[in-house]
Formats: structure tokens, sequence, C-alpha cells
């Protein structure tokens, strides 16, 4: 069936529950503000198309048939529907809402957002779920497809369509064990670079933008390991002497969640005295979930949680 066949069948669905709810053409012409004479034809095609009356004189009224009668209430029903399915949905039952979200992200922005997730659903919406999963798939098609509600992290590789919302700028600093050689005078370039290090790549890479600083020093640093996850590599230079990169707040603002970790591993963490570009995190989401009501509260709820301290 066509979409003009549609509009017309509902239409006359519509039309057909005002004449047997008010048995006028002249009081169902007013309930749906249109002309009596307009509603007289739509009486006569609503009986071309049922092959029955639907309402006959009785003196001065008109009364339904049995016809009528009995498609009334089924009548009533189709547009009770139709008023539902063409209404703005209503606010979302948090309280009720079972559903499982699958989020992407890095290990160490996922151990950042599922603690305050958790704490937030258990207030708010007690029956999600959150499935985490690796950097691993391409974002934008991942996306579109639904394999992924949710993108959080540093967002570079995005589809024209895609929805970016930036959440909270970063720097990078050097994180030591205590007890650290680091860790008992002032850092510079020199000592920073004479160093042990670990790289957190998950391509395997040993460079990155400290060591382009570097080079413009004529300075170089030992990378004698690299590992793909960033909680893996804190835990290393938490029990011996590598270096090791992890995000923190900006000079004056509060610790940021993405910190928690290293600073609960025990890590020192040391201002590098270099100019190094901010980290951005932000989230990623395809623009048909914009507008679903669960999945604003996901969003907002990842905001609250990498905002928690500034918040505070």
């Amino acid at each position: 069936m066509d979409s003009s066949r549609s509009a017309l069948d509902a239409n006359l669905a519509v039309a057909l529950d005002a004449l047997l709810t008010e048995q006028s053409v002249t009081r169902a012409a007013a309930r749906l503000r249109t002309s009596p004479a307009a509603m007289s034809r739509t009486l006569a095609r609503l009986r071309r198309t049922l092959q029955d009356p639907l309402l006959v004189r009785a003196g001065q009224t008109m009364v339904p048939t049995p016809r009528a009668l009995a498609v009334r209430d089924e009548a009533a029903a189709v547009v009770r529907r139709l008023g539902a399915l063409l209404s703005p949905a209503g606010a979302t039952d948090l309280s009720t809402l079972r559903t499982t979200f699958t989020l992407q992200a890095a290990d160490l922005v996922g151990a950042a957002l599922a603690p305050g997730l958790l704490n937030l659903a258990g207030q708010e919406a007690p029956g999600l779920s959150f499935r985490f999963l690796a950097e691993e798939l391409e974002a934008g098609p991942a996306l579109r497809d639904g394999r992924i509600d949710l993108e959080v992290g540093s967002i570079d590789h995005v589809d024209p369509e895609t929805q970016v919302e930036e959440l909270v700028t970063l720097r990078m600093a050097a994180a030591v064990r205590p007890g650290h050689p680091l860790a008992g005078e002032p850092l510079d370039a020199a000592r920073l670079a004479a160093a042990e290090h670990v790289v957190v790549s998950r391509r395997g890479r040993f460079t990155g933008p400290l060591d382009t600083a570097l080079a413009e020093r004529n300075l170089y640093r030992r990378v004698t390991a690299v590992l793909p996850s960033h909680l893996a590599a804190m835990a290393l230079a938490a029990r011996s002497d590598v270096v090791v990169l992890v995000p923190a707040a900006l000079p004056g603002e509060p610790e940021s969640p993405l910190t928690h970790d290293a600073t609960a591993a025990g890590l020192r963490l040391l201002d590098i005295p270099l100019p190094l570009p901010p980290l951005t995190i932000g989230m990623a989401w395809h623009p048909r979930q914009a507008a679903d009501g669960a999945h604003r509260w996901l969003r907002d709820a990842v905001r609250r949680t990498l905002r928690a301290s500034e918040a505070a």
C-alpha cells in the first residue's frame, strides 16, 4: 500500500470515529474542524468503502446501522492508537527501563566511567547494564549499525553524520612510583629523556608526541616496553623504574576521574616541562539515537561522571 493510500485510510478512520460518536454530520464536522459539506462527502466515501449506509435518517436524527455498531469500538481504538503513534514521546521511565548499553572506550576511560555509571544507574535506572568494548571497532560504522551505542575517548575518526561532544580537556603527566629517581627533584627534559619509559599503544608504536617534543631539543628517550593497556602500563610503573604518561587535569583544576587509577596505584604525577598537545576526551553517537530518552540519560550520565570533580 502506498503512502497516499495509507494517509487516506487514516483520515477515513478518524472521520468514521467522529461520525459514529456524534451520529451527526454537522457535529462530526465541527469536531474535526471541517465543513458539513466535506463531512458529507467523507460519509459517502465511507459508505462506498464499507458497503453499508452506516448512518440512516430516523426522524430528525441519524441512527447507526448494525454494521456501524459492530465497527464503532474498533474505529475508536484505531484512532487512539494513531494518536499515540503520532504524539511526541513522553518522558522515559528510568525506573522500569531494562536494557544494555554498549560503550567503546580505552581501558583507562572505561575504568574511570564504570564506577560512576553504575552508581548513577543504581540510583536512577537500576535495570540498566553496561558492556564496555576495547577500541577495536571502526566507530562510524559500529555506531551506525548499532554495535555500539556510544564511543568515549579521543574522538578523531568520525563519519560526517556522527554527533560529537567534547567533555573534558586534560594534559599528560609523567607518573612514577614513590622513590623513583625522578621523584626527588624538579623534572627537566634531560632527566625525563634519560629515564626508561613504557608506552601505551594499541598498534605497538614506540613513539608519540613526547618524542617529538624531546627531538626538538636533540633528546631521545629509551622505551623499554610497549603495552596496549593503560592499566597494565601503570601497574608496571608501580613495580619498576619505568615512566608512564597518564592524563591529568589542567593546572588549577580538580583531579580528573581518569587519574584516579594512577593515584590508587600509588604513582606520583610529575609535570612534564615540555609543550605537549592537550588531550580532549569526548563522546560520539549516531543521530538516530539523539532523541531517545534512554540514550539521553546515558550521555548525561557520562557527562556527570567525567565532570564529577569539576561539578563538586
